[in-house]
């Protein structure tokens, strides 16, 4: 199934998924097993041999990750990160460097300062928005990738896709960018000259926040052949139940964007006029900087939103602690709505870094709730 074919409710429901060839079954089974039986030795049936390498049950989550990206290839991970340290241990060797945003998501950061960096791979921050920083961040020759967010965790800044493609493309190096904030419903960044894209299937993809998971989808056959090696090398795969789990999240993920946009409109209307908010980032305000970038490459602008508290960074941790129906805890994307405070949750390992984020910063994952009960919540935890 291609997207040229079919809408995309119709792929997220029906790509990868069609009824079991023997049962009937229009959900695709959860092949729970580590090995398979063989016919002969050197004749695999269907190519299955052991779960690391192929499982059913994964192989129909990737195929519809593929189909709902427009990519070529779709690979299912343990984690966001588990794809990550695959992509960049497939594309990149020591010595190469990477272009990375100066506000990424602090794992991402961890990942590069921490692990990646004693790999002997070089990378350098900056403002992915201004195209010119990022040309005089290339080392021509040495500079592999442009790791992009659009738009960003936690600041909401906004990447010009086509733009960075471009730049990274003139230099023969290769444009990767998180699409975990948008989802593929919003926003299809191989349609803009993306190379691969990535995501933490943990959040829109999943949506009910009872899976971890990661992925990777490949624009091209080439490099979808390089990362299925890797994974497979590697191993970091998603278990059966896990990928089940993920595919039955795609399935309702048009449905759940569309309310995740209504609620976040609603609420960002509110907050730009209340008092103790200092400032809103939300791509869909026309004040936001990147907000005609992310008119053209986004359907709606999501269901992230940050604000600055104006009381400061001790308001912004009592506004995350007196949230009622807004559940304090890490991670987005969900059914329920979520509030954090980044730069002591899930932005912390950047602390003290030129990656640290605002301590005024409240991130908000708006769920899809009735809409009057969200604003009512931060009503109490404003006031």
């Amino acid at each position: 199934m291609t997207g040229n074919t079919y809408g995309f409710d119709t792929l997220a429901i029906h790509a990868g998924q069609e009824p079991d060839p023997r049962t009937g079954a229009v959900v695709p089974p959860i092949y729970q097993t580590s090995t398979y039986a063989q016919d002969a030795v050197g004749a695999p049936r269907l190519g299955y041999e052991y779960s690391r390498s192929g499982n059913p049950t994964r192989d129909a989550l990737q195929e519809c990750l593929a189909a709902i990206e427009g990519g070529r290839r779709g690979l299912a991970f343990a984690s966001g990160l588990a794809a990550e340290d695959t992509l960049l241990r497939a594309v990149c060797r020591p010595g190469d460097h990477v272009v990375i945003p100066d506000d990424a998501y602090g794992g991402t950061y961890r990942l590069f300062s921490k692990v990646a960096e004693n790999w002997g791979l070089d990378w350098t921050a900056v403002p992915l928005n201004d195209l010119d920083k990022v040309r005089a961040a290339f080392r021509p020759g040495h500079t592999r990738l442009i790791w992009a967010e659009t738009p960003t965790n936690p600041l909401l800044n906004i990447a010009d896709i086509a733009a960075l493609a471009g730049l990274a493309h003139e230099y023969d190096a290769l444009l990767a960018v998180d699409n975990t904030f948008a989802s593929p419903y919003l926003q299809q960044p191989i349609g803009f000259g993306a190379d691969v894209v990535i995501h933490s299937t943990t959040k829109y993809i999943g949506g009910h926040s009872d899976v971890v998971g990661g992925a990777l989808i490949a624009a091209n056959d080439e490099l979808g052949e390089q990362l299925a090696f890797h994974q497979n090398a590697m191993g970091a795969v998603n278990g059966p139940f896990d990928a089940w789990l993920t595919l039955r999240g795609i399935k309702t993920l048009g449905v759940r964007m569309d309310r995740h946009c209504d609620n976040a409109e609603r609420i960002v209307t509110y907050l730009r006029d209340h008092a103790a908010v200092g400032q809103v980032l939300y791509p869909g305000l026309e004040s936001h900087p990147g907000h005609e970038i992310a008119a053209k490459q986004m359907s709606r602008f999501g269901g992230m939103i940050s604000f600055r508290a104006a009381g400061g960074p001790e308001q912004a941790i009592n506004i995350c602690n007196r949230t009622k129906l807004f559940v304090l805890a890490e991670s987005l994307g969900g059914v329920e709505s979520l509030i954090e405070h980044p730069g002591q949750m899930t932005h912390l390992s950047a602390a003290g870094s030129p990656l640290e984020v605002p301590a005024d910063l409240v991130r908000l994952s708006v769920g899809i709730e009735t809409v009057d009960d969200l604003l009512a919540d931060l009503e109490q935890a404003l006031g």
